[in-house]
């Protein structure tokens, strides 16, 4: 059985002039100890759907439709004191964008760890566990003591996963976890995460915009674009035979050190407007590729580690 399997989500956000189709129709599956990357360019909906897998959409966001099974059972169905006392931080924790934001600047570290552990009502040692969280991510108990502005970037960041990770998850969601750090912690938080995936059997989605970034960590890629995953496979898949146009772009803009090529690749043209999206590829007035057949409904067809949601592989099987 797998671990996650999310099938025709969609999350909206209610405006004025209509729903903002932030996610919309996603699916994918993890299994126990994968890894899987979500990129895409900004606005295309990737933190909407980390934030619909924690249902921690706050209104005007919500979930619309779908299903989010976690190890059998449909937690988007669960009434929501349910899902908060069972499922939150204690099955799906969440490393969210900015620590800052993440952490009271008023208040000690250890206070607002001993904070979630009081509100999730563990009933251990609160300074051991606190302790234990804070050796996992490679920091030192003094840490506790201090407040948010008293520490470097790349500590607030450890300090939000070793938050994450207090209930011991089997799923954790990092979302842009090296915005705004520079190369040498980006590098150590990315080894954070793949020592956490590869020894504590953690299994990680990591969001982000950085396709060179992510091959160092996730077992499949989901490539979003639009509110959609228009591919996902395996990561080897991924980056030598992109089959989507959008990832095939994407990879063509990825500098190369040992490259000839001195031309600037880039995807012309902006996203489609997510009040009122096209009907069939949303890619299309983007696309190379584009044909008449681009306009009717998105297909999903088959590829050996996922699926590509695009007409030119008519000629594979359908995914059944």
């Amino acid at each position: 059985m797998p671990k996650l399997v999310v099938s025709g989500l969609k999350a909206y956000y209610a405006t004025e002039r209509g729903p903002v189709r932030a996610v919309d129709d996603v699916n994918f599956s993890l299994s126990d100890n994968e890894s899987l990357g979500i990129v895409g360019e900004s606005a295309c909906g990737k933190s909407t759907l980390g934030a619909a897998l924690m249902r921690s959409m706050q209104p005007p966001g919500k979930i619309v439709s779908g299903s989010i099974v976690l190890d059998g059972t449909d937690v988007s169905e669960m009434p929501a004191s349910e899902f908060n006392s069972k499922i939150r931080w204690k099955k799906i924790a969440m490393v969210f964008q900015g620590a800052m934001n993440a952490l009271d600047p008023v208040y000690t570290i250890e206070s607002q760890l001993h904070e979630v552990l009081r509100e999730h009502r563990f009933e251990g040692n609160m300074e051991e566990k606190i302790a234990e969280s804070l050796r996992q991510v490679g920091l030192d108990l003094s840490v506790a003591k201090r407040y948010p502005h008293e520490l470097s970037g790349g500590m607030k960041q450890r300090v939000v996963i070793a938050m994450a990770l207090l209930l011991k998850p089997d799923l954790l969601i990092a979302d842009e976890p090296t915005t705004a750090l520079d190369v040498l912690v980006q590098a150590q938080i990315i080894n954070l995460l793949k020592k956490l995936h590869r020894e504590n059997g953690i299994t990680v989605i990591l969001i982000t915009h950085d396709l060179a970034l992510v091959s160092q960590i996730a077992d499949k890629i989901g490539i979003m674009y639009a509110g959609q995953l228009v591919e996902v496979g395996s990561t080897s898949d991924i980056y030598k035979n992109p089959r989507h146009p959008y990832t095939q772009a994407l990879i063509a803009a990825m500098p190369r050190l040992k490259s000839n090529d001195k031309k600037i690749h880039f995807v012309n043209g902006s996203p489609p407007s997510l009040l009122n999206p096209p009907h069939g590829c949303r890619f299309y007035d983007r696309c190379p590729h584009a044909m008449d057949a681009c306009k009717k409904d998105p297909p999903e067809f088959k590829t050996d580690t996922g699926y590509v949601r695009c007409w030119l592989y008519e000629n594979n099987k359908r995914e059944s």
